[in-house]
């Protein structure tokens, strides 16, 4: 890297891409790309910083006490520790599965999470 280039700038797609998944710490990457001049006209990286976003939300929505966990504490009582955990795990679980998926240069699509994606991605354009 040469005096004045940024860490960005050397970085390949793919590896942005990829950096998206990273399980819980995700977000910040994908808010990086989002917000930088590097990826700006990279509708895949952009994608991929959306969908990675937007999964963080649920996982943050699953973990408020006024979410979906408030909902299946009333729901299911003492199941509910179970139920947030197989939760937890799926989510964790959807993360790894991305990340092996990204890293081949498959761009997979998750329901609902892909289309709010694809949605944001062509209200930026």
């Amino acid at each position: 890297m040469t005096k004045g280039q940024s860490f960005l700038d050397s970085m390949s797609a793919r590896t942005a891409s990829i950096l998206c998944y990273i399980p819980v710490a995700g977000w910040i990457p994908c808010v990086v790309f989002l917000a930088g001049e590097r990826f700006r006209n990279d509708n895949n990286v952009r994608f991929h910083a959306f969908q990675g976003l937007y999964l963080f939300v649920a996982w943050l929505v699953l973990d408020a006490s006024w979410g979906i966990g408030s909902v299946l504490h009333l729901s299911f009582g003492s199941a509910r520790y179970h139920l947030d955990r197989l939760l937890h795990m799926a989510l964790i679980g959807v993360w790894i599965y991305m990340l092996i998926q990204t890293s081949q240069n498959v761009r997979v699509r998750l329901p609902l999470i892909g289309e709010w994606a694809e949605r944001s991605l062509s209200k930026g354009t």
